[in-house]
């Protein structure tokens, strides 16, 4: 069964949790462009929370060596599983995310089905990584944003965070504009212009000049098909 929720609550779209060691890593990045407006608007609620307010004792410890030996620290079940628990008492979750190297590649198809979610955890790793026990026990969703590696899963969040956000009602002033971006058509975005239609010698397509709506967005569509076929040739297999 849900658990109950304030009126308040249920009308936004969504809520983001974000746990990590470093918040002050991820709140100045709420307070800028589509985010702070999403939030402005109602349409996400954004929580940071500190994983160091779970740490074990006097200096509330959140890492420790790993067992076998080895270079690097490893973060303890402690702190993380007090912090999502807690959450978990107040609210179901759709998904738990992970935020590592070796998760599920993210895609805008990821996007799109984690902007149709109402409550999401997002836990940023830091440091050698996180206790598998975490990973077994809380985690239901694992992402990576490209094959390399980070200090910590901050960034990757944050990553996250903006695809999905922009993506909700009332997140972006021209919601069209999200429909037509790159990958969402499974092909990279069409070249776009503005004023002037000249500089420095070089002209803006005729047909963008045109008014013919047909026309233009039948080139769209080909030099679309055309820059993914040179680019990402990938994309149409």
């Amino acid at each position: 069964m849900p658990k109950h929720e304030p009126a308040q609550a249920r009308e936004r779209w969504m809520r983001v949790d974000i746990i990590t060691a470093v918040p002050h890593s991820i709140t100045s990045v709420l307070e800028a462009s589509i985010v702070k407006r999403a939030q402005e608007a109602g349409a996400v609620e954004i929580v940071v929370h500190n994983l160091h307010d779970d740490g074990l004792g006097k200096y509330h410890q959140i890492d420790d060596v790993p067992f076998g030996g080895g270079a690097g620290m490893i973060l303890r079940c402690e702190p993380i599983f007090a912090c999502i628990e807690r959450l978990q008492a107040e609210r179901d979750y759709d998904e738990i995310i992970f935020l590592t190297p070796d998760g599920e590649r993210f895609c805008q198809p990821i996007a799109n089905a984690l902007s149709l979610k109402r409550n999401i955890i997002l836990l940023a790793g830091h440091y050698k990584g996180i206790d598998q026990r975490i990973r077994d026990r809380l985690i239901t969703r694992e992402i990576s944003i490209g094959d390399y590696v980070l200090t910590g899963g901050e960034l990757p969040a944050l990553v996250v965070l903006d695809a999905v956000v922009r993506l909700l009602p009332g997140a972006m002033s021209d919601a069209e504009s999200a429909l037509l971006d790159s990958f969402q058509s499974g092909l990279l975005d069409a070249p776009h212009y503005t004023r002037p239609a000249e500089f420095r010698g070089m002209s803006v397509p005729e047909v963008l000049l045109s008014g013919n709506h047909k026309h233009i967005s039948a080139w769209r569509e080909e030099t679309a098909l055309e820059k993914t076929r040179k680019r990402r040739p990938d994309l149409l297999g």
